[in-house]
């Protein structure tokens, strides 16, 4: 589970290795943790390129992003229980589009319903 001063990995072509989570955008008095879909404030502890002038990030930035792997278990209707091997998030603008063209690896169905489906047809593949 997701929550404050959890360091999530960037899994797009922004220029972010590594966020750190700030607050939890999400429904209800004090949310505590977070899920697959759910919006985020960040900082951005890493940077991926060398380059630090072609990042679309700098270090230090507060960015919104989105959810898209988690360690913890979903439980989908089927019956099916799905987990990933590492938290993972993408970056997003103060629009919520992607800030990102790109998107490494698979993201999870869930996300269609939390109105992101930009971010799946960017996507490797859907599971």
């Amino acid at each position: 589970m997701i929550t404050n001063q959890t360091i999530l990995n960037v899994t797009d072509n922004s220029g972010a290795k590594l966020v750190r989570c700030f607050k939890i955008f999400k429904k209800g008095s004090k949310p505590r943790y977070c899920r697959i879909g759910d919006i985020i404030l960040g900082s951005v502890i890493k940077l991926r390129l060398k380059n630090r002038n072609l990042s679309k990030v700098k270090k230090g930035d507060l960015v919104f992003a989105v959810v898209v792997r988690s360690r913890a278990f979903i439980n989908r209707k089927i019956g099916l229980n799905l987990s990933f091997s590492s938290n993972s998030i993408i970056l997003l603008n103060k629009q919520k589009k992607s800030i990102g063209t790109r998107v490494l690896g698979f993201v999870a169905f869930e996300l269609r319903a939390k109105k992101f489906s930009k971010i799946l047809s960017m996507a490797k593949g859907v599971v």
